[in-house]
C-alpha cells in the first residue's frame, strides 16, 4: 500500500501529462490484498491506454472514442495481475499507436522527464514517462515499428522488442501487418526479464503466439561467456536512416568497448535494406480507418495532424496492386534481413542507434533536420522497423547522453535470442550502470 500510494501522490504532483486515467479507488483494493510472495506482489504499474483492462476508457488515444469502455481485459495484463501487480492507471500513447510523438487532442502534450518540453517519444511514451520519471516502476508498452524502443531511447530505459509473438495479443486479436508485439519499458534488465516470465507462453486465440520458454530472470548472466568472439555488424545508416554525428560518437564510443569487452569480431558486410515504401503506410492506415469506420470524415478535425494527413493520403489507394507491393517488399526485406543474420555468412548481432537523435519537442512536428543534418521524420522508424517486419528481436539499451538527453543503443539478433540481448544489456547495465530515473524525478 505504501508503494502504491508513494505513486498515487507522485503521479499528482507530476508535470509530465504521462497518465490518461487513473483509478486509485479499484487499486488501492488490489493492493490491500496483494500477495508480496507473487513476482509482482503489490508493484503499482502503468497500464498502456492502447491496451484494454475491463471498465477503463477504450479510446486508441483518440478523442472519437472519448467516451467509449473496454469490455474485455488484455490477456497481457491479465497475466501481470495474477503475477500480483496493481494496475495504477493508463498511461498516455499516440493516437492509434501511430506516431514517434506521444500528444494527441485527447490528452494533449507528454514531456520528457529528463526535459520538460521534450517529447518521450511514442507511442508508449506515457509509460516511457512514468517510469523514468519515477511514478511507477514499470508499464506496459507495444512495439509496431519501434513503439518500445524508440521511447526506452529517448527516456533512458531498457526497452526489449522480443520475437514476434512471444507475447500473446489476445483476446480478440487482430493480425494485421504482423508487426506489433507486446511488452514492457523497465529501469532495470532483470525487470525486464521478469515482466516476460510472467507474461509470456502462447494463448490458444492468438495463433501466432509463441509456446512457454524457460524462464528468463534466474539465467540472466548465463551467457555472457556464450556472448565472447561473437560476429557484429556496426551499421549508423541502419534501415537507411541518418543519425546524428553527435549521437553517433557516443554510440561509437560504447560499440568500441563492447567489442573490446567481449572480444566481438567486428565484420564488414552489406547492411542496406529494401524500403517498403508508400505501399506499408497506405496498409496500416486501412486498419485506422476500419476503427473509424463511419465516423470519418466527419471526425477530421479532431484527429492529429499526423493522423489526419495520413488517412487523407491513402484512403482509396489500397488495392490488390498494393497488397502485392507490400508481400513482395516484405519477402525482399526477409531475405536481406535472414542474410544478415546468417549464422554461417552473416553476424550475430547489428549494433545501430535506438534513435536518430536526442528527443525532439514535446508538441511536435517530428523533425525533419538536426544538427545541421538532414534527417527526415521517418528516420526513428527506419532504424527500428526492420526487426518489427521480420519479427526478430532487438532492444534498447542506455548508452549515455548528448547535452544532458538520453542516448539508446540498439542490438538487433536472430529470432529466438532474446537471452543473449538481456546479457549484453546486463553487461552494460553492471559496467557503466545508468540513471535509475531522470535526475530530478521523485525516486
Amino acid at each position: 500500500m505504501e508503494e502504491l500510494d508513494a505513486s498515487l501522490s507522485a503521479i499528482a504532483a507530476s508535470e509530465l501529462n504521462a497518465f490518461s486515467f487513473l483509478d486509485p479507488e479499484r487499486a488501492r483494493a488490489d493492493a490491500e490484498r496483494a500477495d508480496v510472495n507473487l513476482p509482482f506482489g503489490g508493484l503499482p504499474i502503468g497500464v498502456k491506454e492502447l491496451d484494454q483492462v475491463t471498465g477503463w476508457p477504450d479510446t486508441e488515444a483518440c478523442a472519437v472514442f472519448a467516451d467509449r469502455t473496454a469490455t474485455h481485459t488484455s490477456v497481457m495484463v491479465q497475466r501481470l495481475q495474477a503475477g500480483g501487480a496493481v494496475l495504477a492507471g493508463l498511461t498516455t500513447a499516440s493516437e492509434f499507436g501511430g506516431v514517434n510523438v506521444t500528444r494527441t487532442v485527447l490528452n494533449g502534450a507528454t514531456h520528457n522527464p529528463w526535459r520538460q518540453g521534450r517529447t518521450p517519444g511514442g507511442s508508449s511514451g506515457g509509460s516511457a514517462a512514468a517510469v523514468a520519471g519515477g511514478l511507477v516502476t514499470l508499464a506496459t508498452a507495444g512495439d509496431g515499428g519501434g513503439s518500445i524502443r524508440i521511447p526506452a531511447g529517448f527516456t533512458g530505459l531498457v526497452g526489449l522488442k522480443a520475437t514476434f509473438g512471444r507475447i500473446p495479443r489476445a483476446p480478440h486479436a487482430q493480425l494485421g501487418n504482423l508487426t506489433v508485439n507486446a511488452g514492457c519499458v523497465s529501469r532495470s534488465v532483470r525487470d525486464t526479464a521478469r515482466w516476460f516470465d510472467v507474461c509470456a507462453g502462447r494463448d490458444g486465440r492468438d495463433p501466432l503466439s509463441l509456446a512457454d520458454t524457460d524462464p528468463w530472470e534466474p539465467r540472466l548472466g548465463s551467457f555472457l561467456e556464450t556472448l565472447r568472439g561473437k560476429r557484429v555488424a556496426v551499421a549508423s545508416d541502419w534501415g537507411g536512416a541518418v543519425v546524428s554525428p553527435a549521437m553517433w560518437d557516443v554510440l561509437s564510443s560504447r560499440i568500441d568497448g563492447l567489442i573490446a569487452d567481449f572480444g566481438w569480431k567486428r565484420v564488414d558486410i552489406d547492411t542496406s535494406l529494401p524500403s517498403m515504401g508508400a505501399a506499408w503506410s497506405i496498409s496500416g492506415m486501412i486498419e485506422i480507418h476500419a476503427a473509424l469506420a463511419e465516423h470519418w470524415p466527419a471526425c477530421a478535425d479532431i484527429l492529429t495532424p499526423e493522423m489526419r494527413f495520413g488517412l487523407e493520403s491513402t484512403i482509396g489507394r489500397y488495392g490488390a496492386e498494393a497488397r502485392a507491393r507490400i508481400e513482395s517488399r516484405r519477402s525482399a526485406l526477409n531475405e536481406r534481413m535472414a542474410a544478415i543474420l546468417d549464422s554461417s555468412s552473416g553476424v550475430d548481432f547489428v549494433l545501430t542507434a535506438s534513435n536518430p537523435d536526442v528527443a525532439f519537442d514535446a508538441e511536435g512536428p517530428l523533425p525533419s533536420e538536426f544538427g545541421g543534418v538532414h534527417g527526415g521524420a521517418g528516420n526513428n522508424g527506419r532504424l527500428t522497423f526492420p526487426a518489427n517486419l521480420y519479427g526478430n528481436p532487438a532492444i534498447s539499451i542506455p548508452a549515455g547522453d548528448v547535452d544532458g538527453l538520453p542516448v539508446g543503443l540498439q542490438v538487433v539478433s536472430r529470432h529466438f535470442t532474446e537471452q543473449l540481448l538481456l546479457d549484453i544489456a546486463l553487461h552494460v547495465e553492471r559496467s557503466t550502470p545508468w540513471p535509475l530515473v531522470a535526475p530530478g524525478s521523485p525516486r
